[in-house]
């Protein structure tokens, strides 16, 4: 029998609780464009301090071996802690990710503390300005995650959370069958078969004609036991009135319950008349 299978999880991240997290990594172009704003933002930055510091040493007259220690300082602050602080303050997230729509996470989804982005930071001083980003997008390219090495030694991962917003699939009842659906009595399908259905629904105009009947007839003839009075129409109009009319008394069902559980509530919460109020 045939089954729509769901998009299986790009990241595949469990949490310590064993719940998958529908997540997708942020793809290598992404990636690299976000590197190469933070790089330039903080190549920027150093020039402008070295500068700075090279003004101030001249006009001091300050010796070579300050003057050298002064500019192995201004690499570490600019490269190394900076962007540790950034990304500790921001949960995983530069001025680049911000760009592209990206944040750094540990591998079990959780935000990323101190001593991730430490690690990430010394070691993107290696892959990503000794080799002019060469040692990362090699790594990169070769893992499923896109992980540099700083990823790998700290246990992070590179999220896309810019996405776009799911389609609404909500279906009506189709107009041919509307007098049907005010008699008809829709019993609650499996909720194996009611995912199925849904998910039908959702991919049909992509799916080829002939297997869009085929999946419309198969899902309709294992619905037709649940609906009274049988109605001669088409398999993929039946299968549409089917959800409508279970969501709708769902919903229904749901709104009378919420209103019981209010005025439950407000008996419960509320003192006997005459009572006074302390």
């Amino acid at each position: 029998m045939s089954t729509l299978s769901e998009a299986p999880d790009d990241l595949g991240i469990v949490t310590g609780e064993a719940v998958a997290l529908e997540v997708r990594a942020t793809s290598w172009p992404l990636r690299a464009l976000g590197a190469l704003i933070d790089f330039l933002i903080e190549l920027g930055l150093f020039l402008a301090l070295l500068f700075g510091v090279t003004t101030l040493a001249t006009a001091l007259g300050v010796d070579e071996a300050l003057s050298r220690a002064l500019v192995i300082v201004d690499l570490v602050v600019c490269f190394i802690l900076l962007p540790t602080i950034l990304e500790t303050a921001t949960r995983g997230r530069s001025v680049g990710k911000l760009a592209v729509g990206a944040r750094v996470v540990r591998d079990d989804g959780g935000a990323i503390s101190l001593r991730h982005a430490f690690i990430r930071a010394l070691m993107g001083l290696v892959e990503v300005v000794f080799t002019v980003g060469g040692l990362a997008a090699m790594v990169g390219l070769f893992n499923r995650r896109t992980k540099r090495v700083g990823d790998l030694l700290a246990g992070t991962v590179s999220q896309h959370e810019r996405v776009p917003r799911p389609r609404s699939n909500a279906v009506g009842v189709p107009e041919a069958l509307q007098e049907w659906a005010q008699v008809a009595d829709v019993a609650r399908l499996p909720d194996r078969l009611s995912r199925r259905i849904a998910a039908f629904l959702a991919q049909a105009p992509q799916l080829a004609p002939d297997s869009r009947r085929r999946l419309a007839t198969e899902l309709a003839q294992e619905a037709a036991p649940y609906v009274a009075p049988a109605v001669e129409t088409e398999p993929e109009l039946l299968l549409a009135a089917v959800c409508a009319i279970r969501r709708d008394r769902e919903f229904t069902a749901l709104s009378l319950e919420h209103e019981r559980f209010e005025q439950l509530r407000r008996s419960t919460t509320s003192t006997p008349h005459g009572f006074p109020d302390r």
